[in-house]
């Protein structure tokens, strides 16, 4: 005993041969390649998203020119003192350094979180896209060294011996600012990716679903000229043989008697 073989699924071009069929809602529409954009360049497909992502970064590295200058002047510094031929530590029992590194993640935080609510609103009428989300990232990152680079530069000098000379022994003096702890360069990049998730998931633009493969496909009628249905054969039993005898030459013997016989007994009475 042997199973029958399954027919093979029909091909797209056999399913719209058969005029009953119902289209496959998940086909590409006719005319379009595999992924869906016909003949247009590579090139080009990708020259908005690229103009996006740039935009981002572009913004994420503005943003880090003020980040640099709040990280300069909110940062807590650690104050020095001059003693004959050494540099000692004005509050040896201070936590400005651990300050500093505090200042500069809640800076990043709040950068992270504006670029992130920026980038949304400006994008959400295009949905978004991969170049947002790569843009924050680049940008963040690139915005936070920029911001580490630039606050040291506006801070106080990084020149210990030169600014010992220049206030004297005895004297007091500022060290420059720095980061004791690197990861904090991450800050920035990783908030704005999260927030950028909660508000596309929240309030981002939604795609209609395209509808189960099960569900029945409505077409609209042809349009054409109302059809009246004809007076046939099944149009009852009183459309029949006239009730009028055939008159003629061809009417036969039995019109001929019939109409005889009738005219004769009306003469008899």
């Amino acid at each position: 005993m042997t199973v029958p073989n399954t027919p093979p699924d029909p091909a797209p071009a056999d399913v719209q041969a058969v005029p009953d069929a119902a289209p496959d809602p998940f086909a590409p529409p006719h005319g379009a390649t595999a992924l869906g954009h016909g003949t247009i360049p590579l090139g080009r497909r990708l020259l908005p998203e690229v103009r996006v992502g740039a935009g981002v970064v572009v913004a994420c590295l503005v943003a880090g020119l003020v980040m640099a200058g709040l990280w300069a002047w909110l940062a807590p510094k650690v104050p020095l003192v001059v003693d004959g031929d050494r540099i000692l530590y004005a509050d040896p029992e201070g936590e400005q350094r651990a300050g500093a590194d505090a200042v500069f993640v809640l800076i990043g935080l709040g950068a992270g979180i504006l670029t992130a609510l920026g980038a949304f609103l400006v994008t959400r009428r295009r949905g978004g896209g991969i170049a947002v989300a790569l843009g924050l990232t680049v940008g963040g990152l690139l915005g936070s060294i920029g911001a580490w680079r630039i606050g040291r530069w506006l801070g106080p000098s990084g020149d210990l011996i030169g600014e010992a000379r220049r206030v004297g022994n005895g004297g007091h003096f500022d060290a420059g600012i720095d980061l004791g702890a690197l990861g904090a360069l991450l800050v920035w990049p990783m908030t704005a990716m999260v927030v950028l998730l909660l508000l596309s998931a929240a309030f981002g633009k939604r795609e209609e679903d395209p509808p189960p493969y099960w569900a029945p496909v409505v077409q609209a009628p042809l349009a054409g000229p109302p059809v009246v249905p004809s007076a046939g054969p099944s149009a009852g039993p009183s459309a029949g043989p006239s009730a009028e005898a055939p008159t003629g030459p061809w009417a036969g013997p039995g019109a001929g008697s019939g109409a005889g016989n009738g005219a004769g007994s009306g003469t008899e009475r």
